[in-house]
């Protein structure tokens, strides 16, 4: 066996749980994992061959081949296109002298198209190794190659100022925070952390469950589950072990709010953990952090590190009978693993595919034992809901959608950046405190929401009952091809679909070749039926999330502008349907009957 590879080996324990972590440490030893590095894993781990690839191959960012020294993501958006994505990537092309997709003859530059990296409030920006470039243009694009192809490191472009990765400055030389709006709840300077964790420590877990549920906090990842009967259930289950996983796996379109928590208020969300360890009996903490964030990693370490250092986390915290520690689980690059059974199946070493529900996570989630996962901004929520009280929490916002929520605004506005509100604000209200510019269309909640005419819509509000936001909202201004941005965002889901079940993996495909067939000009009043039955059947069937909200983007603007769709729908000519490409299909004849009469000449 090679000894690199055993030496990752021995740093893990030899635990298969940890595949994601030792794959990444191969990689970054050799730039890709050699058919030899995974049969030298097989044998270590005593698994098949077949099992690590099944993990290797999963994932966008791990790379079983040569890749360039220098592997080029460069986020392809509807933000980014927006805002010059084209001339980004053709400048990439000219000064790396590849192809998308390709490597240069040198070895050194590798381009490849991904998914948000969550920096939809300053692209175009592009991913190199575990560094970002954001507000890309032409002229920066080539600044940055050719400093690299004169010899600089990555780390002497980005962060000339040579700040430690573990600080504050080394991420904002990277990234902005864009943080626009304050309001109660988020960004708080002058917390006293370890007398916070004293208050806690001083009630009993049900009381703390108690105080949560009265807040009526209800999660922030999308689904809006009520956490203070999550957390209960969680302590009434059963098991040896219970865990604690943080989802920081943000990669919905349009989403970067948790980013910013954790960069602006990490001390936030690592206490809202510890809160949720003592309230359910949990020893042991997972943060999923997604591979685009991986500048932030060495950051959030030292701050872990610091909470040990000062009593906060491991053994006997606060000299009480309470042990409890955090690690970080490195992503791969997989949107499904947003969804919390799809992240255990990779904490667990596996590719990302979502589980059969029941039993839930909180029963039986993480090594089979009760678990349970928060978002990142429901942790850093509720650290404030035990500082100052459920009742101060339920106090702002709605009846049923209590306190505040962030939300990541980006597209035509004057001020794209990070927003705290209150529950029950109007969708007017928030175009007009971001200086929309004559929007005409909001996606709410990324791909997998709604998108609202602001002419039908501008009064609604946000709030469980009506406009359910996540946390992500794109604004599209008069003039926008809603049509062509649809279609992005369906080849999105196609792209990140595990694959498992037929009405996610078959489904997704067909509905983007119906917008293919809209945006040609060649679809029927019968595709439209099409899409609404098929969405339909997707929203049942599909196995997780993912592909229950695949047909959305088709859905709600088939919904909300039938006018684009009536536009482009023409009608059948004969017993043709207007899908049919005659001149491609007879294309195809001729040429095979021309080779057929070569052949007969002969």
């Amino acid at each position: 066996m090679c000894a690199d590879i055993e030496t990752i080996l021995d740093r893990y324990h030899w635990d298969r749980t940890r595949l994601l972590d030792m794959l990444w440490a191969v990689q970054r030893q050799q730039g890709f994992v050699s058919d030899g590095s995974v049969a030298a894993l097989s044998k270590g781990l005593n698994m098949s061959r077949h099992d690590i690839r099944e993990t290797l191959t999963f994932y966008h960012f791990f790379l079983d081949k040569p890749s360039g020294r220098y592997p080029i993501y460069l986020a392809d958006t509807v933000i980014a296109r927006m805002q010059g994505y084209e001339a980004i990537r053709e400048a990439l092309e000219q000064a790396c002298g590849c192809r998308f997709g390709s490597v240069d003859e040198t070895g050194t530059f590798g381009l490849y198209e991904t998914n948000c990296i969550g920096l939809s409030d300053q692209e175009p920006a592009m991913m190199v190794d575990n560094v970002v470039f954001t507000e890309l243009t032409p002229e920066k694009v080539r600044g940055i190659i050719s400093a690299l192809k004169q010899g600089q490191c990555l780390e002497e472009i980005v962060n000339p100022g040579g700040n430690d990765r573990r600080t504050t400055a080394y991420v904002d030389a990277l990234v902005k925070s864009n943080i626009r709006g304050r309001g109660d709840v988020f960004f708080r300077a002058g917390r006293d952390y370890p007398a916070l964790l004293e208050k806690v420590l001083d009630l009993l877990p049900d009381e703390v469950i108690g105080e949560v549920t009265l807040s009526g906090i209800r999660g922030r990842g999308g689904a809006g589950f009520p956490t203070g009967t999550k957390w209960r259930l969680g302590r009434d289950a059963e098991g040896e072990e219970k865990y604690v996983i943080c989802n920081a796996d943000e990669g919905e379109p349009g989403a970067f709010k948790d980013r910013v928590l954790l960069t602006r208020s990490p001390a936030d969300v690592l206490l809202g953990m510890i809160i949720a360890a003592w309230a359910i009996g949990s020893r042991n903490g997972i943060l999923y952090l997604r591979a685009e964030y991986g500048y932030i990693k060495a950051y959030l370490e030292q701050q872990i590190q610091a909470f040990r250092d000062a009593g906060l986390l491991g053994k006997q915290i606060l000299g009480r009978e309470f042990d409890f520690d955090i690690r970080i689980q490195m992503g791969a690059g997989a949107y499904v693993c947003g969804e919390e059974t799809a992240l255990i199946e990779s904490c667990e070493g596996k590719r990302g595919t979502p589980r059969i529900k029941p039993p839930y996570p909180i029963q039986h989630g993480y090594l089979g034992m009760p678990t349970c996962i928060n978002n990142v901004e429901t942790l850093a929520a509720v650290s404030r809901i035990l500082e100052e009280g459920g009742e101060w929490f339920r106090s702002m916002g709605t009846g049923e959608s209590t306190g505040t929520r962030l939300l990541s605004v980006s597209g035509d506005c004057e001020h794209p950046g990070i927003y705290e509100i209150e529950w029950g604000i109007s969708l007017h209200d928030v175009l007009e405190m971001v200086g929309a510019k004559e929007p005409m269309a909001v996606q709410v909640s990324g791909p997998s929401g709604e998108c609202a005419s602001v002419a039908q819509d501008g009064q609604r509000t946000f709030c469980y009952s009506d406009l359910s936001c996540n946390g992500s909202l794109m604004i599209f201004g008069k003039g926008r091809d809603l049509l062509d941005i649809t279609g992005h965002f369906m080849r999105f889901f196609v792209t990140e679909s595990c694959g498992i079940c037929v009405p996610c993996r078959a489904g997704g495909v067909d509905l983007h070749q119906k917008i293919g067939l809209i945006i040609a000009g060649r679809a029927s009043s019968e595709d439209l039926d099409d899409i609404r039955s098929w969405g339909a059947l997707m929203r049942e069937t599909s196995r997780c999330g993912l592909g229950a909200t695949a047909a959305e983007p088709l859905l709600t603007t088939l919904e909300k502008f039938p006018e684009l769709y009536q536009e482009k729908v023409v009608q059948p000519e004969g017993v043709l349907l207007p899908s049919f490409d005659r001149e491609a299909a007879l294309q195809g004849h001729e040429q095979a009957y021309r080779m057929l009469v070569q052949e007969e000449k002969q």
